[in-house]
């Protein structure tokens, strides 16, 4: 199975059928650190979400440098997840020349599609949610 199809099995995991526009999945990892997957739009074959690290250390924010922020495509019938944007890279190209004027590496595409499946896999093992347990009565 490629890398693809196994980011989008885990997101499925990590949306857990919550997959409408503007809905917010959060799991928190540690006491500073959290995960969020945004939903922005979902149509009949595809879905687009954001998935962004937040980081707050004694109350103060991290720079933006230091939280990553992906966007990334769901394709339902393919089964396949893909990053479509990563931080300033607005198009990532499957292969670059090396070297080049922003110094991506030639594999980026690939290095950052691996990216995703390792902040997946901590959210599957570590990720926590808060639960609301009070009644809507």
């Amino acid at each position: 199975m490629g890398l693809c199809e196994v980011n989008y099995m885990m997101l499925l995991r990590l949306l857990a059928d919550k997959e409408q526009v503007g809905q917010r999945r959060e799991f928190y990892i540690s006491d500073f650190l959290s995960y969020r997957i945004d939903v922005d739009e979902v149509t009949k074959y595809t879905s687009l979400i954001t998935m962004s690290q937040d980081a707050d250390i004694g109350g103060t924010k991290l720079s933006k440098f230091l939280r990553p922020k992906m966007v990334i495509r769901l394709y339902h019938d393919a089964r396949m997840a893909e990053v479509i944007k990563n931080q300033d890279i607005g198009r990532i190209h499957p292969r670059y020349d090396y070297p080049n004027n922003k110094m991506h590496l030639p594999d980026e595409k690939q290095q950052i599609n691996q990216f995703l499946k390792e902040w997946l896999q901590l959210s599957l093992q570590l990720g926590q949610t808060k639960v609301d347990l009070t009644s809507h009565s």
